[in-house]
């Protein structure tokens, strides 16, 4: 138990510093020096402009890990500007928050895929006079990691990223992927393919992808919970990038801040454009501009295009909405909801994505989110 807690202990620090890290290149980046007052007297410029209006005390919030280290900093900023206020996001996966949603027991939850119709009909129950909404706040690329020793450049595409998860495709030095890598010197080793163990709308997203742009050999339905048969499981998106950083021969999906905090190499991706297509954000920008609102109402679901050609769009990518209720908020949350989300949803705060390896909300989009979210009662 006391090694448990050392180890704990231990992976807090480590978080903790990562996220400093990524604060001091955000504040190194910017001319604006006329930042927030933090608790210890430094300034942040992310957090300058954060309206805190009349938040107050606690705000429970949980669920896709695709977003945590986004929500890590704007957390930070945030109870750096608001004083007496305390964000407390559980990094779960997209299931378990809306499971904890619908339950009544956070005041938000992230996800990486829009509310189903029955999960919106569950909703109602909680919402009492409306029903939960579909916010974009986080995009970015799923980028694919690898580690294979004496490669260091890898390119896939769409079928055979399906044959691989399917567990058609067993060896690193198969045809199908020697065809795509010309000149790398492939070796004979089985592939360790990793997904993840707990519904996940990262997992989702994959399927969605592979079920677009390669229909002939992903034959499963776009769901939360791993499809396939064979492969190996871990938790969470921190625990399948793990696992691919230690397992030589393994290859895992996961967003893009996993693989840039941990060093992992990603595959780029064939869409049949002129060029393979790095994960980088900007490429998966590129994507998430294309894409169309297709909720309803305050509902501001996207639809995107996983099947784009686009000269450097990477087309694996997500979008993380965090589920409101339009109407019937609780009242004792709805304003540190309302002035959280702002933070979020504003230029400062999207600005800080990029740095994390996350795609900010194109502008047109974002600013019917910043006007939802001032709507919300």
């Amino acid at each position: 138990m006391k090694l448990q807690r050392k180890n704990r202990l231990r992976a807090t620090a480590l978080g903790a510093l990562a996220v400093s890290g990524a604060l001091v290149l955000t504040a190194c980046g910017s001319d604006d020096n006329t930042g927030g007052a933090t608790g210890t007297g430094e300034k942040t410029t992310a957090a300058s402009n954060v309206d805190c209006g009349k938040a107050k005390g606690q705000l429970r919030a949980s669920g896709s890990s695709a977003q945590k280290n986004a929500m890590d900093l704007w957390v930070k900023n945030y109870m750096a500007a608001c004083s007496g206020v305390e964000i407390n996001y559980n990094s779960s996966s997209s299931g378990e928050g809306i499971v904890a949603f619908n339950q009544g027991t956070v005041g938000f939850a992230g996800s990486d895929s829009a509310l189903k119709p029955e999960e919106v009909a569950d909703s109602k129950k909680m919402c009492k006079t409306g029903q939960g909404i579909n916010l974009p706040m986080v995009g970015g690329p799923v980028a694919i990691g690898y580690h294979l020793e004496g490669v260091d450049k890898l390119t896939l595409d769409a079928p055979t990223l399906a044959k691989i998860f399917d567990t058609k495709i067993k060896k690193w030095n198969d045809p199908a992927i020697a065809k795509l890598n010309e000149g790398v010197k492939l070796p004979d080793k089985a592939i360790q393919a990793f997904h993840r163990s707990e519904d996940s709308g990262t997992t989702q997203n994959l399927g969605k992808y592979l079920g677009a742009a390669a229909p002939d050999d992903w034959k499963y339905e776009a769901e939360k919970k791993w499809p396939a048969p064979g492969g190996q499981a871990a938790s969470n998106s921190s625990g399948v990038a793990a696992q691919v950083k230690q397992v030589d021969g393994a290859i895992g999906y996961f967003e893009l801040s996993y693989a840039k905090s941990q060093s992992i190499p990603t595959v780029d991706i064939n869409t049949g454009g002129a060029t393979p297509v790095q994960a980088t954000s900007e490429n998966a920008s590129k994507a998430i501009a294309a894409a169309k609102i297709k909720g309803t109402g305050k509902d501001l679901a996207l639809d995107l295009d996983y099947t784009t050609k686009a000269e450097g769009a990477y087309p694996l990518v997500l979008v993380t909405y965090e589920v409101v209720c339009d109407s019937g908020n609780k009242p004792e949350t709805l304003d540190t909801v309302k002035s959280f989300l702002s933070y979020a949803a504003s230029d400062d705060g999207q600005k800080i994505l990029t740095d994390a390896g996350y795609a900010p909300i194109p502008a047109e989009i974002n600013a019917k989110v910043r006007e939802t979210i001032g709507s919300l009662s």
